[in-house]
């Protein structure tokens, strides 16, 4: 089968592509840049076309430019981690609305675009796929806004399959720098006595990338379950908690010092993914 993977060279595009691989899948890869594609141990084993999304482009047809893939697997978004730039809405979310529907209309028939639990917002305790949504960042927004306009667009035309999969939090290799466990490494590398952080008593929900990207693929690669999937753990854990663990794990003498930063606005204290849906994909 084949399979488009966008945001290629990103935190979980570079592990969705090495899952898809181990399971004996052709992949066409894309991303902006082919020099930073380059870098990757998979370069060689897959096709990859680069291409911007977010600029103006005279190709007709994303679906035969990228060999008529059998299934597409939309993971590029620019702008974060940003949360509250408007940009997400301004230039980001119509690119990306209009990439989408090119390959719908040149004939793509399976469409897997990951979302993010930034559409819930301040909602708390166990999140369901059937919660109303109430974004209350620039980005939550944005691919709220996204998913809505798919999901109509399937609702015209259900001659292709729509997945919109959620993803909660993450961590591992690739991480943009500036989320707390690479913030975390950096400190424990630098030989720093403390840690700053928040208070760390918010819950949050935490899967490991590895494991967010074989859920991906596993979804993709089934036509059963379709529409809004979490991708999540389903077991709320605190941040300080995760921090502790992860020092444990290091060997590290590093302290954490909470209280140092303050809680986010646009997210509650405690939240987590409801999975039996996810658990579904499996059965």
């Amino acid at each position: 089968m084949k399979i488009l993977v966008t945001g290629a060279t990103g935190f979980v595009g570079n592990h969705v592509i090495r899952r898809l691989l181990t399971l004996g899948q052709e992949v066409v890869a894309t991303a902006r840049s082919r020099d930073k594609a380059r870098k990757f141990e998979w370069f060689n084993r897959v096709l990859f076309i680069p291409y911007e999304i977010e600029v103006s482009s005279s190709i007709k047809s994303v679906y035969d430019y990228f060999e008529r893939p059998d299934i597409l697997i939309h993971l590029a978004w620019g702008g974060l981690p940003d949360f509250q730039n408007s940009i997400h809405i301004e230039s980001i979310l119509p690119a990306n609305r209009n990439f989408l529907t090119d390959y719908i209309q040149s004939g793509g028939k399976h469409l897997l675009v990951t979302g993010t639990c930034l559409e819930y917002g301040k909602q708390s305790g166990s999140l369901s796929e059937d919660l109303n949504t109430y974004p209350a960042t620039q980005y939550g927004k944005a691919k709220n806004d996204l998913r809505i306009f798919l999901d109509g667009l399937q609702k015209q035309n259900s001659s292709f399959l729509f997945q919109w999969v959620r993803l909660f939090y993450m961590y591992g290799q690739g991480q943009h720098p500036k989320s707390i466990i690479p913030q975390l490494d950096t400190a424990i590398k630098n030989g720093d006595a403390f840690f700053n952080m928040s208070g760390g008593e918010q819950t949050r929900d935490y899967l490991p990338v590895q494991q967010v990207a074989e859920y991906i693929c596993k979804i993709a690669l089934q036509d059963r379950v379709t529409g809004i999937i979490n991708c999540c753990s389903g077991n709320p854990i605190s941040v300080k908690h995760l921090v502790e663990k992860y020092i444990i794990s290091k060997g590290a003498s590093i302290k954490m010092n909470l209280g140092y930063y303050p809680y986010t606005s646009y997210e509650p204290m405690h939240f987590w993914g409801n999975n039996t849906k996810l658990k579904s994909v499996e059965q």
